[in-house]
């Protein structure tokens, strides 16, 4: 048992994977002898060499480019998009290519590609250095979009992902990075890739999140018991596809439901939820499925961020509207 940190967790789940797999190979912006701009894949060139951990130039384009030109050779890249921001000269590439080779092929070709973002805010960045895009990729049939909430979720998490024949969008929640927990590394991951987990239990309410959002949900969880109330907790870990059983059997449990995520409200993870849970689940419901999330907004100036971001005030209040039906 060892204690880790979220970053280290990702660090030491890339490790695995190369020692497991000469084909798996990782690229991006300075993430060989620099390590990373957060120290990511820090020691990985050192040990595994720079035809396998890759300097890239700065085109992001280029760099998926690469990776789906490597893909089609039977390696398993892993591309590091250095901020959520940076990832849009690359949006086409991912789209287009990376997403429809399976499909355009009719199951011949595989894009066994992983796409590592940090992404999120609260770390006080400048402009397009702490964007949620998540929702962009979700929308794309071809791709898996998951999100990492906790260290030993990033650990086995991105083994996973690179185990995956399909292309995965990894997201990190980069406030996270620093997260601490207890990791046993002989224990085999408890759920498969795109299963959500109960991480608190609850019989009032339940939160949906996923990344960032999952601590900000176990606080608020923990703050509802002085008004008497117990909250469950799901973190979706995949925001496609969604885990919908899960999600369906806890909400129907608990008769409420309140969706948070960083990404903004309108065409966000949590309408889709919504609807299915009005689809599936009406005749469970006892009020509206809610949402606490970013705003309608480009991602405003860092000083101003903690009033854009979803907080424990912010979480506990939708608590309070939707039990006021």
């Amino acid at each position: 048992m060892t204690k880790i940190t979220l970053g280290k967790g990702i660090n030491a789940g890339l490790r695995a994977a190369m020692e497991a797999d000469p084909k798996v190979v990782v690229m991006g912006e300075d993430i060989g002898k620099l390590g990373g701009v957060f120290r990511v894949t820090e020691g990985l060139q050192k040990d595994f060499g720079e035809d396998r951990v890759i300097d890239t130039p700065l085109a992001e384009s280029g760099i998926i480019g690469t990776a789906v030109g490597l893909a089609l050779r039977g390696y398993r890249p892993v591309c590091e998009i250095q901020f959520d921001g940076f990832v849009f000269p690359a949006y086409d590439q991912i789209i287009n290519q990376v997403a429809k080779m399976h499909f355009r092929s009719h199951g011949r070709i595989r894009m066994p590609v992983v796409i590592r973002i940090p992404y999120g805010g609260g770390i006080g960045a400048v402009e397009h250095h702490s964007e949620s895009p998540e929702t962009l990729f979700a929308h794309v049939p071809g791709l898996k979009v998951v999100s990492c909430g906790d260290p030993v979720d990033a650990y086995w998490m991105i083994q996973q992902a690179i185990a995956t024949d399909d292309p995965v969008v990894f997201f990190e929640p980069k406030r996270r990075y620093h997260e601490k927990a207890d990791l046993d590394e002989s224990v085999p991951p408890a759920l498969p890739l795109h299963q959500a987990k109960v991480v608190r239990e609850g019989t009032d309410a339940t939160l949906l999140c996923y990344g960032p959002m999952v601590k900000t949900c176990l606080q608020a969880a923990e703050a509802a018991v002085e008004d008497g109330r117990q909250l469950e907790v799901v973190d979706l870990r995949t925001i496609s596809p969604f885990d919908l059983p899960t999600i369906f059997a806890s909400v129907k449990k608990t008769r409420r439901a309140i969706v948070v995520h960083e990404a903004p409200y309108t065409l966000g993870p949590g309408s889709e939820i919504a609807a299915r849970l009005t689809e599936e689940c009406f005749y469970h419901l006892e009020a509206p499925v809610l949402r606490v999330t970013g705003f309608d907004t480009p991602y405003p100036p860092s000083r101003t961020e903690e009033d854009y971001l979803p907080d424990l005030d912010r979480v506990l209040d939708g608590v309070d509207r939707v039990m006021g039906y």
